[in-house]
């Protein structure tokens, strides 16, 4: 899969951080084996908001922030030991707001390959995932439903091997491939489901 990052530097992202709490993620393209990874964390399972699940490397602001860049940065630091001196800035994703009530900035960055380190008080796992297997349309499944504070939402789901990316991590995803790559997310979720229903990860 040709990754072409030109598009991601070139959008002009949708803001949304107004009366709600700030956070922000990158989303880091690493190569490894010749071959462009995105690198996601698996939460651990103690957490109280979307515990297991996978995400970027990210979190909220705190005050001594300079921006939502230096929040981004300064969680992927914490999380993953991500040498950020040495992280290249591609652009920005639309802003994501969240079930838990935060408004997410996520901001895509090239960053060598390193030893990445898992903080365990918040991350299980620390996992690369391939384009190639991300824009695999055998790996990619929808869903409609009727949320209860958003309304009707699509909600999308990634399985690589054992892992299944989903939520909000999701939809950041699904722009993220369709600005940089040739994937396209299908017209027609594949099921239209009861707000109730059991997600299928």
């Amino acid at each position: 899969m040709d990754l072409s990052l030109d598009a991601v530097a070139a959008h002009a992202p949708v803001t949304a951080m107004e009366g709600t709490r700030a956070a922000a993620v990158v989303v880091p393209i690493v190569e490894r084996g010749g071959r462009e990874q995105l690198l996601f964390i698996k939460k651990a399972e103690h957490l109280g908001d979307h515990a297991g699940q996978m995400s970027f490397p990210g979190g909220g602001r705190e005050p001594a922030d300079d921006d939502l860049y230096a929040t981004a940065l300064r969680e992927a630091r914490e999380e993953v030991s991500m040498d950020t001196d040495a992280v290249e800035h591609v652009g920005r994703l639309d802003d994501i707001a969240t079930v838990s009530g935060y408004a997410v900035r996520p901001f895509v960055v090239r960053t060598p390959d390193q030893e990445w380190i898992p903080d365990d008080r918040e991350v299980a796992e620390i996992v690369a995932l391939s384009l190639d297997a991300l824009t695999d349309r055998a790996n990619y499944e929808s869903e409609r439903r009727d949320h209860p504070q958003y309304g009707d939402v699509r909600l999308h789901f990634f399985h690589v091997g054992d892992y299944t990316v989903w939520g909000a991590t999701g939809r950041m995803l699904v722009q993220f491939l369709e600005l940089a790559t040739g994937w396209r997310s299908p017209a027609e979720p594949d099921r239209v489901v009861d707000p109730d229903a059991e997600f299928p990860v």
